[in-house]
């Protein structure tokens, strides 16, 4: 990609807050303690978790950077960074997560494979750029189109990122051209966030944000997209983040019969206290988030302190001293809701929050 390279070592990665916890360190994965997670609703940049798949890659000349847009449309283009700018720039804040977060609490149960995620594989910030919508449209897709003329129904973001899954080759996935094309569903290419232009470990200069769905599908450091007949093949899309049930394991597992994840689950997290913590009896505040996919928002966050013997609502908010509402016309549907709860803590428990 002109202006735009993937190294091939990891000599030049770019500095890193020293309090992120590193699950990996090539290629670097790495995520913030769960106390500094919740300690704001929009997270800083420097305190956003890191997931990367091979070596950062580097810009080498921004005006010859473009993005290819090509496959089953009339009208193939390529479209430069300046280009993009021009259009009608839009801030949707978003939360994005890592569908492997929370992977540790799981190999507890029962061991999984992945980078070993505690619970701030997520981070929610506001992210800056042109609507997907009103780009497509500019090449001859129209929005709300499900399949192109030639039979597109899904476009497909390929990443200058180089991994190590893909034989070398280049991160992928896919989303159905149907939620491209809807300027509700607020797909972004970003290259702001946090009103500052895009870092390098968060997909400078443009990246794809997808809000409401797992991150995997919001490829960063875009180099194409593909108009394509069925979802994409890749690795990340077809041999990872799928469901199966407890009889499924490594030996027996089938890829094929289940779809790619989209959507992430209704969960909440306790992050003002660490599992197995000691605290002492008396009056305790309980904080943490609560995140639903697809927009949908969250209704109702209980906390227990008996284990789940009997349960009290948290207070919910986006906004310091604005009680959220789901649904509410002020709220930001696609980010988390964070909440809180004093209680009294009697004795030795088990306390447990649920959204």
């Amino acid at each position: 990609m002109p202006g735009l390279s993937g190294p091939s070592d990891y000599s030049q990665e770019p500095s890193r807050h020293p309090c992120l916890h590193i699950n990996a360190k090539e290629p670097f994965n790495a995520e913030p303690p769960r106390s500094a997670l919740v300690s704001s609703y929009v997270t800083p940049v420097e305190l956003f978790f890191k997931r990367n798949h091979g070596p950062i890659p580097l810009v080498d000349d921004i005006e010859r950077y473009c993005v290819d847009i090509s496959g089953l449309i009339e009208t193939p283009k390529k479209l430069y960074f300046r280009d993009i700018r021009m259009l009608p720039k839009y801030n949707v804040t978003a939360t994005l997560q890592c569908a492997g977060n929370r992977r540790t609490a799981m190999s507890i149960t029962r061991k999984v494979k992945g980078v070993g995620w505690d619970v701030s594989a997520i981070g929610n910030a506001v992210w800056g750029g042109a609507k997907l919508a009103d780009i497509l449209e500019l090449i001859g897709v129209p929005k709300l189109t499900s399949c192109t003329q030639s039979g597109g129904k899904h476009i497909e973001f390929v990443s200058v990122d180089k991994c190590e899954e893909e034989n070398g080759g280049p991160y992928k996935a896919s989303i159905p051209l149907s939620q491209a094309t809807n300027p509700e569903a607020d797909v972004l290419l970003a290259y702001e966030m946090n009103g500052e232009p895009l870092n390098r470990d968060h997909g400078y200069p443009l990246r794809v944000i997808v809000p409401g769905v797992i991150g995997a599908r919001s490829v960063k450091w875009l180099d194409s997209i593909n108009i394509i007949a069925e979802e994409c093949q890749g690795f990340f899309m077809q041999k990872d983040y799928k469901m199966f049930p407890p009889s499924v394991d490594w030996g027996n597992i089938n890829w094929n019969t289940r779809k790619p994840q989209m959507d992430f689950p209704v969960q909440s997290v306790i992050c003002s206290l660490e599992d197995m913590q000691s605290i002492k009896p008396g009056k305790v505040r309980i904080s943490g988030y609560a995140v639903s996919g697809g927009g949908c928002g969250i209704e109702r966050v209980d906390v227990s302190i008996d284990g789940g013997k009997t349960w009290m609502e948290a207070t919910r908010f986006q906004k310091t001293g604005i009680p959220y509402i789901a649904d509410g016309i002020s709220n930001d549907k696609w980010a988390w809701v964070l909440f809180e709860l004093t209680v009294d803590i009697p004795q030795s428990t088990e306390i447990i929050a649920k959204a």
